[in-house]
Order: C-alpha cells, then structure tokens, then sequence
C-alpha cells in the first residue's frame, strides 16, 4: 500500500525529505493500510512536545465501532528530538512549512514520508503545466514515428 500526495508536488518546491512513523489506533492502522487515507490538506505542525499531523483523513474502519471516531483528528508523528530540532531550526526566518508526501506501510508498520516545502507562485505553477504539456507532446510525437 502507498497513497501519494500529488498536490504536494504541485503546489510546492520539495526541498528535504523525512520518513516518519505515525501515532494509530488499531482500527486506523488498518485502515491505513488498506489505502484509505488522504494527505491532500494535511500538514505537519511543529510544537515543543513533537510533530503533529494535521487535517489528514483516515477513514472509518467497516469492522470497528465507529461512533466516537473523527477521521480528521490530529496524530502524532514519531520523530526523534534531534530530527524536531533540525527541522524547527531549517523552517526558522524561511517561509517553509512541512507537508505529507506519501504514506505507506514497510515492515507492517504505517510510515509517513514528510518533506520540507518552499510554496509555489502561481507562475511558477504554469510553467510547470507547460513543461509537462510539452514532454506528453513530445512523447506523443516520437511515438507516431516509426
């Protein structure tokens, strides 16, 4: 199982990339690993205690009890103090925040891959439009050649 967030790539210049473990309850975990996750709004929040996952929808497990369950409840990340310190210390006096990547499972275990992100102008998102446009065409084009 992987769940990619594709809207991270496109509204933001990934600079650093982290793996980090996540904080589940049993009936999330199996969810998660079923794929039913979404990282599209999500964020990670820095805080003096640790990493916390924010706006990230797990959705209900169909076997568990449901009925207190918020799906878009706040999760702790686990990371080591050293990596926080790192990473607080690389987002102070820059305009950077910590976006969710992808999550996946390796060793039966969920793991989040975090990444370090610098926002995208709205220019900067049209060129990336054209180029991309342009490489389909040219893909394209070399194809019909035989």
């Amino acid at each position: 199982m992987k769940v990619v967030n594709k809207k991270a790539r496109f509204d933001y210049k990934l600079l650093d990339r982290m793996e980090a473990g996540i904080v589940l309850t049993g009936a999330e975990t199996k969810s998660a690993k079923s794929g039913q996750i979404k990282l599209e709004e999500s964020f990670v929040r820095l805080s003096d205690d640790g990493a916390y996952l924010v706006n990230t929808h797990i959705a209900p497990y169909k076997y568990a009890d449901s009925r207190d369950y918020n799906p878009q409840q706040t999760r702790k990340l686990l990371l080591h103090k050293k990596e926080i310190l790192s990473l607080a210390k690389k987002m102070e006096g820059r305009s950077l925040t910590l976006v969710p990547t992808a999550a996946y499972t390796k060793k039966g275990k969920v793991k989040i891959e975090i990444a370090l992100a610098e926002g995208k102008k709205k220019w900067d998102k049209r060129r990336d439009i054209k180029k991309r446009d342009q490489q389909r065409e040219a893909e394209r084009d070399l194809r019909q050649k035989p």
